[in-house]
């Protein structure tokens, strides 16, 4: 790893006479580039083939401009100060056969205010390529590892990403998991000298379906708060429980009931206090003919202010979400 120092009276004058030139040759729509100051990191899982990346900073909504990504293609972090065609053209050179390397090399050669950005991609076969350009606000660097690629500039001091990258090697867990502890280390080292303010992480899967919404397995953007990583990772473990109602629901559709309750009592384990997934599983217990402990939940759900839960139960019968018999349907009406 290299340090990056800046020069202050020279970066000015740069900015000033190159930033214009640096937006007109990348093609951005913004007339000024956005100050993105920050850490984050790109990560490519090698058993899944997923691939991520996890930003922090102390500027508003910092995913929708650092972070880029497209299942089968790659991902990318571009940041300092942004030139966010970088996320897009990044991505269209990888699907075209670019190596990561070769898509970053292609960019910074096209772009007179390279000195100025810190970018980082990884495309589908891991290959991975960082770029700290030599006038980023100090401290500002990066690290590469095997399926990785750790950036940060504008930091309280150079131990920064030096944590992040220890941080995610020796992490546990799937790939959001461990792209998190990477910006949980990089918060405890001091992180960006003015603050905090925004997150997001954005994972895809290994290969393209079509579906955009398939394709992207995560997506949390925290736009603007004062602890925007414990907000991310609160949103993180929401996320994954509401993943087992979606594969709940999906076993249901093929009448694999057992599977179903699995799944729905995983995700009722890991955000218990949600009256939603209690509901949904009560539903499917009455519908496989389980009345006796769908009730159970339902008394739950109904409890502590659930009279709109209570009338909902009204509404599943036209559409055949709830189809149970008029003894059955006046029992759980009746649930105290």
């Amino acid at each position: 790893m290299k340090e990056m120092t800046v020069r202050p009276i020279l970066l000015a004058v740069f900015a000033t006479l190159l930033l214009p030139q640096a937006v007109f040759a990348q093609n951005t729509p913004y007339g000024k580039e956005p100050l993105a100051h920050t850490f984050s990191i790109v990560a490519r899982d090698p058993a899944t083939g997923e691939m991520g990346v996890a930003v922090q900073s102390h500027w508003f909504s910092v995913g929708t401009l650092v972070s880029w990504g497209e299942a089968g293609v790659g991902v990318v972090a571009t940041q300092s100060f942004v030139n966010p065609s970088y996320g897009s053209n990044g991505l269209e050179l990888m699907k075209n056969g670019l190596t990561a390397n070769q898509a970053l090399e292609s960019l910074l050669a096209n772009d007179p205010g390279e000195g100025v950005r810190q970018v980082a991609m990884i495309d589908a076969q891991g290959n991975v390529a960082a770029h700290t350009g030599s006038n980023c606000i100090s401290e500002a660097g990066h690290y590469v590892g095997e399926n990785f690629s750790v950036q940060a500039n504008m930091m309280t001091n150079a131990t920064v990403w030096p944590a992040m990258a220890k941080a995610f090697e020796e992490a546990e867990g799937d790939l959001a998991d461990r792209m998190m502890a990477a910006l949980e280390a990089a918060q405890d080292e001091g992180g960006d000298i003015r603050g905090k303010q925004s997150a997001a992480l954005l994972v895809v899967q290994s290969e393209a379906t079509g579906y955009p919404w398939v394709d992207r397995k995560i997506d949390i953007r925290i736009s603007d708060s004062p602890t925007p990583l414990a907000e991310l990772k609160r949103q993180l473990a929401v996320a994954k429980a509401y993943e087992y109602m979606n594969t709940g629901d999906y076993y249901v559709e093929e009448g694999e009931f057992d599977k179903a309750m699995e799944a729905y009592s995983t995700a009722e384990s890991m955000f218990p206090d949600n009256k939603e997934m209690k509901f949904w599983h009560a539903v499917t217990l009455a519908n496989i003919g389980e009345v006796d402990e769908a009730l159970e939940l339902f008394t739950e759900v109904f409890a502590d202010g659930g009279d709109n839960w209570r009338m909902l139960i009204d509404r599943l019968i036209d559409p055949g979400l709830l189809t149970v018999s008029e003894a059955d349907l006046k029992r759980i009406q009746e649930v105290k």
